[in-house]
């Protein structure tokens, strides 16, 4: 990141700024974030990678001052997936759902129940999400929960929005005893609203037997990582893995 050119900064934070607001982030932040990104094009071009997972706290806040989020939101919305808390489970999932939707895709947290909903929840990650998923363009700010650690101002990097409405797939992915267990299914983000002050990206899924999908998370030890993707693909993407992988599928929706 040291060594990024400054032509190439200055190309890659114009990118940013027609992306994203940031007219919260100091200027030596702003600087940091295009010198990330370019390091991390550079990277992939030169391995000829197909999608990354990011170690993303806290050594880049400790020493650049910046978080990874809008960076991956960008990436991911230019189809180079790119996962959070270097969960390449997740990344391999993010590219099966690009290719079968045709659409960017976004690694999630399980996140809030909504109220009394019982199939609704509130899907959330700090600013990753592809600007084309966004009800509008985000606002980069300090990253609340890194900055208790790391101090103000030291962390700046999330991009602050909502999810559109939309049908969507989800699923995920780890590896058990030499096999790769990957789940699926599909819901809907609403309109339902969300409190202005709640932080990063967020949307209100309403998933179908959520509460069974919820336990197969955890029981089966998936991680709090879910991958979306406008549309309803879950049944071509289950024949693909299965017939075609060799993955073991699941569908905690059907049972």
């Amino acid at each position: 990141m040291r060594k990024v050119s400054a032509d190439k900064i200055k190309a890659k934070m114009a990118v940013y700024e027609n992306a994203v607001n940031l007219c919260k982030t100091p200027a030596e932040s702003k600087e940091n974030l295009a010198r990330m990104g370019v390091a991390l094009d550079d990277l992939i071009n030169e391995e000829g990678l197909d999608a990354i997972a990011i170690r993303c706290w806290f050594e880049v806040q400790q020493q650049f001052h910046i978080s990874p989020c809008m960076i991956l939101g960008e990436m991911n919305n230019r189809f180079v997936e790119a996962a959070c808390e270097v969960d390449l489970g997740n990344a391999i999932v993010m590219r099966a759902l690009r290719f079968a939707t045709g659409r960017p895709s976004a690694c999630l947290d399980w996140n809030n129940n909504y109220g009394d909903d019982e199939n609704k929840c509130i899907l959330f990650h700090c600013g990753p999400v592809p600007m084309d998923l966004m009800t509008e363009k985000g606002t980069v700010t300090d990253h609340s929960m890194i900055a208790t650690v790391v101090g103000e101002n030291k962390s700046f990097g999330p991009n602050v929005g909502r999810i559109k409405p939309m049908d969507f797939t989800f699923g995920s992915l780890l590896t058990r005893d030499g096999r790769v267990c990957c789940y699926l299914g599909e819901g809907t983000i609403t309109k339902d609203p969300i409190a202005a002050d709640f932080f990063g990206c967020a949307g209100v899924a309403q998933i179908d037997r959520l509460q069974d999908v919820l336990l197969h998370v955890g029981t089966t030890g998936h991680r709090h990582h879910v991958s979306i993707s406008p549309g309803r693909v879950a049944d071509p993407m289950r024949e693909a893995m299965t017939h075609y992988l060799g993955f073991e599928v699941t569908m905690p929706q059907r049972g």
